[in-house]
This record gives structure tokens, C-alpha cells and sequence, in this order.
């Protein structure tokens, strides 16, 4: 076996190895495209309950009040 047979083979290697890429295509762009808005909206549906959980109001017009007052009198030193 000479040089030349070894890097022949080596290319068949890589062409064949590569192949797979043609068989699979466009598939795991579609996959992961999937997976990432299925990601999202779990996430929104998520972030959804605990904004509900919260009592921190929305509005700047609402803020006055829905802090503890103990909590302005004391202060860290």
C-alpha cells in the first residue's frame, strides 16, 4: 500500500462520512427551530404564573405601599 492508496482511502472516508449530511438535510435545522419555540413559550407560560404570583404592582402610579414600612427605618451599616 503506497501513499497515494492511503490518501484515496482517506478521502473515501471523508466523502462517505459526509454523506450523512446529505441524507439528513435540512431536518436537524427544523428539529432545533422546533425546539426552541416549544423552549420559549414553555418559558412565557413559566413567567407567566409567576408574575401572577407576585405582589409587586405594575404600574409606577401603584408603587406607594406594597412595601413593608419596617423596612424604610432600618438601615444597613
Amino acid at each position: 500500500m503506497n501513499s497515494t492508496d492511503f490518501f484515496f482511502l482517506l478521502g473515501d472516508i471523508f466523502q462517505w462520512t459526509f454523506q450523512i449530511f446529505e441524507i439528513i438535510g435540512n431536518s436537524i435545522n427544523f428539529f432545533l427551530l422546533i425546539c426552541g419555540f416549544g423552549g420559549f413559550f414553555y418559558w412565557m407560560n413559566i413567567q407567566r404564573r409567576f408574575n401572577g404570583m407576585s405582589d409587586v404592582p405594575v404600574e409606577v402610579k401603584d408603587n406607594e405601599g406594597w412595601y413593608k414600612d419596617s423596612s424604610k427605618k432600618r438601615q444597613i451599616k
